[in-house]
């Protein structure tokens, strides 16, 4: 079916659908939130969240692919499906340049290397050290394609033998870690750094590539010793290919304005998140971009094509 520019001239004339591919309470359902509340203003329609977590984001971006390119059906996306999953799949689901509409890129994560109190090394390098003398003993989880890609380089570069329990996102990872029955993670700053203040873990390292200006005493990666890691945790907004180019511009509008709103920038740098407002040819740019760093990455760690 086509969709003509002039039948959008209304448009949004009802309620916009948002997936998000985390659990709510998650570092992207916080940001999708916030984000979603300024934008309906502008668009004068609600948009409403919907959380579908799973499969490392191919379930919504599939929803998204198949959906009407009519600009009801938005997906908010991190790198994990858009950069990670046609590549760690052996069939890939979708093609991240040709089946989706780019929007507008949202921004950056601030991800950091998180143990347990308990687990042994107060510095990176101490429990890489301690991780090589008792190997097969410890556990990571991951819940997300930056947490494991950034916790597998660590381990490859140091040939380190330690377990990897995935999770479908980061509050059930968190939960498990503040449980004992995981001992290390990789994970954004709003859901690891709380229980670093409260002592329960110890935080190691950002994937960055500067220090976090809201964790200044923490070292980066290259800095505790691991560089020439690739990996942007990014966030971007999309629709499904094939959208009019005055809908995809008065989205991009509006979620432009609502990353300028003070409330908004203000509440972003506490999550640790910077914005990269963008233009959609931009966002193209960094899907194919992080596309091929994720290839390599995935192919140096033996990750690349090894899930059904």
């Amino acid at each position: 079916m086509a969709f003509s520019s002039a039948a959008f001239a209304a448009y949004p004339d009802k309620p916009i659908k948002l997936l998000v591919h985390f659990p709510a309470g998650s570092s992207t359902d916080v940001i999708a939130r916030t984000l979603a509340q300024e934008a309906s203003e502008a668009l004068g329609q609600p948009i409403v969240i919907h959380n579908k977590p799973g499969a490392d984001g191919s379930i919504a971006a599939q929803e998204t692919q198949r959906s009407a390119p009519d600009g009801y059906t938005l997906f908010i996306a991190t790198n994990s499906p858009m950069s990670g999953v046609p590549v760690l799949r052996k069939k890939a689901p979708y093609d991240p340049v040709s089946d989706f509409t780019p929007i507008t890129d949202i921004g950056r994560y601030s991800f950091f290397l998180y143990t347990r109190a308990e687990t042994p090394g107060d510095t990176l390098q101490e429990f890489v050290d301690y991780t090589k003398k008792n190997p097969g003993t410890l556990t990571y989880g991951s819940g997300n394609i930056t947490g494991l890609l950034s916790f597998a380089h660590v381990a490859n570069v140091n040939n380190l033998e330690i377990l990897n329990v995935p999770y479908k996102g980061e509050p059930p990872a968190i939960t498990d870690m503040l449980g004992g029955h995981i001992d290390a993670m990789v994970a954004t700053y709003g859901t690891g750094m709380p229980h670093v203040k409260t002592g329960k873990f110890k935080v190691h390292a950002t994937v960055l590539p500067a220090r976090s200006p809201n964790a200044p005493d923490v070292p980066t990666m290259a800095e505790a010793g691991i560089d020439n890691f690739p990996i942007a945790p990014w966030l971007g907004l999309f629709g499904p290919a094939g959208m009019p180019a005055d809908v995809v511009a008065k989205v991009n509008e509006a979620f432009a304005k609502a990353m300028q709103d003070p409330k908004v920038k203000k509440f972003m740098t506490a999550q640790d998140f910077m914005l990269t407002p963008s233009t959609p040819d931009a966002l193209q740019d960094l899907v194919k971009k992080q596309l091929e760093s994720h290839r390599t990455l995935l192919r140096i760690t033996g990750l690349e094509g090894t899930i059904d």
